[in-house]
């Protein structure tokens, strides 16, 4: 019995959907834009925590040894720092990596090239590279370097103050400074863009769906005359919602398609290798059910609340 009246709803649903097609398919134009804006964010929302993710990685300060100080020494303080919960990553870089990087980045300068052979001793030190997990915790990492953290004793501190030659944090403190207002800053604009575009597009679509049903306001009321329910005035109007949330999430992911493939290349040469093709395709089934779930909630929760203002009249 229940099924047979969820049939019939379904059933005529659909044929108020077809019945009313210019108007259907006006309401699934302007629901391809809203659900088309979700889209778009949903791609710019993961292109920035890409490319702020690129700039965080970028973001690294260097610990530069004497070169009297002992590997042994060195790699003891390394583990130190992997304890630490602001640290995501320690490189250790020997006496002999630090000579070849340096002798890699001046090898077409004669001069530098032509004093370095010269030499007997290798007059570079080792180095450790540091990445934090945040880019605002990079002070507190060189605070721990120095000797000014509660978490080194006057020992260690003495320590490091023989072995370190120098720390380029305050060096780089400005640039570091500036990346994490700028991260932080882009967060704070793309949530508000996103919230503010996603109100505007559901606005829209819902006085669209409202509008249609506006269409109907004589057959609604001729329904009521006969004495049908609620639930059966309302029903195939929630079912047109429904398919029009289907239709218009199945024809923006069929537009994103197209879309992505072109964007791809472009993206990936500028985003540094992010490529939104390749995030489309293995992303398809969590993009297209949020797609469908928003298009689905919005006409039938539009649906339900525009007939309601007829059924109270």
């Amino acid at each position: 019995m229940i099924l047979t009246k969820i049939k019939r709803l379904f059933r005529a649903g659909a044929i108020n959907f077809w019945r009313n097609r210019l108007v259907s398919f006006a309401t699934i134009f302007v629901s391809v834009i809203a659900l088309f804006v979700v889209g778009s964010l949903v791609f710019s929302n993961v292109i920035l925590t890409n490319t702020l993710t690129q700039l965080e990685n970028k973001v690294d300060i260097s610990v530069y040894f004497k070169t009297e100080a002992g590997e042994p020494d060195i790699l003891a303080l390394k583990s130190s720092l992997e304890k630490l919960d602001e640290v995501k990553e320690v490189n250790y870089i020997s006496q002999e990596q630090a000579l070849e990087d340096f002798r890699n980045r001046h090898r077409d300068n004669a001069l530098i090239t032509q004093s370095l052979a010269e030499l007997d001793e290798n007059p570079l030190g080792a180095a450790l590279n540091i990445k934090a997990k945040n880019p605002s915790q990079y002070e507190s990492i060189a605070r721990f370097l120095e000797g000014d953290s509660e978490l080194v004793s006057s020992n260690q501190a003495g320590f490091f103050s023989v072995i370190i030659d120098k720390v380029n944090y305050r060096q780089n403190k400005q640039v570091i400074e500036r990346l994490v207002n700028i991260i932080g800053a882009s967060r704070k604009i793309g949530f508000g863009v996103t919230v503010a575009l996603a109100v505007i597009a559901i606005l829209v679509t819902f006085n669209t769906i409202r509008l249609a049903i506006y269409t109907s306001r004589d057959e609604i009321s001729v329904m009521r005359l006969v004495g049908a329910s609620n639930t059966r005035v309302r029903g195939p109007f929630v079912v047109e919602g429904i398919i029009h949330g289907l239709l218009a999430s199945a024809i923006t992911m069929a537009i994103f398609y197209p879309l992505t493939w072109w964007l791809g290349p472009k993206a990936e040469n500028f985003f540094g290798g992010f490529n939104l093709f390749d995030y489309y395709f293995s992303h398809w089934f969590s993009i297209f059910g949020i797609l469908l779930l928003t298009g689905i909630i919005l006409g039938v929760i539009s649906a339900a609340i525009a007939v309601r203002k007829y059924l109270r009249a």
